[in-house]
C-alpha cells in the first residue's frame, strides 16, 4: 500500500547539458497531472503528462522541469530578423513622426525578436525527459511505500478497535430480546394494574414484533465480511484506494442501519463509537493510493 503524497527527482544528460526534473504527489480523489516545462521545450507537455499519468493510479502530480548548460543550442541572433523590424520601425516612424531620428539601439528593446528560436531535437528531449521521470519516481516511490506503510499501521490499529466494538454490539443485540421482554412485561402490567390479567401470548407477539423490528444479525454478518475484506486489502501491493474508500462506505451504510435498530441506549453509544473509528479510517483512506 502507497500513500499518494510524495516528493522525487531525477536528472539526465541531453546535449552538453542537463535536464532536471521534480516531480511531486498530493492525495486527489482522480488522477490530475500539472507540469511545467521551459518555454524552449514547453510542446513536450501533453508527452510528459501521458508518461506520468501511466505511472499513476491516483492523486495529483505536479511536475517541473529545468535545464542546465548546455542542454540545448545557444540561441542566434538573427541579421534577417533584425533588418525587418528596423524596417517596420522606420514605416511607423514614417508615419507618426516623419523626420526623426531611429538609431540601431532602438532594436536592443526588442532583444528576444532578433533571435532565432532554439530547435531541440525531439527524439532526445524524450530520451531525456523519459529517464529523469523514471529517477524521479523510483524515489518518490519510495517516499510514498514508506508513508503507506505507516498509514497502514495505523488503519490496521482502528480497524482492530472497530472490529472489537463490533462483536460487543453483537454480544449485546443478543440478549437485549430478553431484557425488551421484561421491559414491556412491566410497562403492560403498570398500565392494566387494576384491570384484565396480562395476555401472555399477545405480550410473546408484542415481544416477537419488537424483536424482529430490532433485528441486526444480518448487518452484523455484512459488517464482519466487509472487515474481513478490509483487512486483506490493506496486505495488497496495487492500488487499493478506492476499494477501501468504497468499503468504508458500504461500513458506514450498515452501522446506520443498526444504529437506526439500537432501541438499547448502550447499544446506540457502541455504534457511535464504531462509527468514529470508521470516520477515523475514511480520513487516512484518503491519502492512500
Amino acid at each position: 500500500m502507497r500513500s499518494m503524497t510524495g516528493y522525487g527527482a531525477g536528472n539526465a544528460p541531453l546535449g552538453g547539458g542537463e535536464l532536471h526534473l521534480e516531480l511531486r504527489t498530493l492525495n486527489h480523489r482522480f488522477v490530475d497531472v500539472r507540469v511545467r516545462l521551459p518555454p524552449e521545450i514547453a510542446d513536450q507537455g501533453s508527452y510528459l503528462e501521458q508518461l506520468v499519468r501511466e505511472k499513476l493510479e491516483r492523486g495529483r502530480a505536479d511536475v517541473s522541469v529545468r535545464l542546465g548548460g548546455a542542454a540545448l543550442p545557444p540561441a542566434r541572433f538573427s541579421i534577417e530578423r533584425a533588418r525587418s523590424l528596423h524596417q517596420a520601425l522606420g514605416a511607423l516612424r514614417d508615419e507618426l513622426a516623419p523626420g526623426t531620428e531611429l538609431p540601431l539601439a532602438t532594436l536592443a528593446s526588442f532583444s528576444s525578436l532578433l533571435l532565432e528560436p532554439v530547435v531541440a531535437d525531439i527524439d532526445s528531449v524524450r530520451q531525456a525527459l523519459a529517464r529523469a521521470l523514471t529517477k524521479a519516481l523510483d524515489s518518490l516511490n519510495r517516499m510514498r511505500e514508506a508513508e503507506g506503510a505507516a498509514l497502514g499501521r495505523e488503519i490496521g490499529e482502528r480497524l482492530t478497535t472497530a472490529k472489537s466494538l463490533t462483536h460487543a454490539i453483537r454480544e449485546r443485540s443478543g440478549g437485549l430480546v430478553a431484557l425488551q421482554r421484561t421491559r414491556l412485561k412491566e410497562r403492560l402490567e403498570r398500565l392494566l394494574a387494576g384491570s384484565a390479567p396480562l395476555d401472555a401470548t399477545r405480550l410473546e407477539n408484542e415481544v416477537a414484533l419488537m424483536a424482529d423490528r430490532s433485528d441486526i444479525s444480518e448487518e452484523m454478518l455484512r459488517l464482519e465480511s466487509h472487515f474481513a475484506q478490509f483487512g486483506g486489502l490493506l496486505q495488497a501491493a496495487a492500488p487499493v484506494g478506492r476499494q477501501l474508500d468504497f468499503l468504508l462506505q458500504e461500513i458506514a451504510r450498515e452501522l446506520n442501519t443498526t444504529g437506526a435498530k439500537s432501541q438499547d441506549a448502550t447499544l446506540a453509544q457502541l455504534v457511535v463509537q464504531t462509527k468514529v473509528e470508521v470516520e477515523r479510517m475514511r480520513e487516512q483512506v484518503q491519502n492512500v493510493e
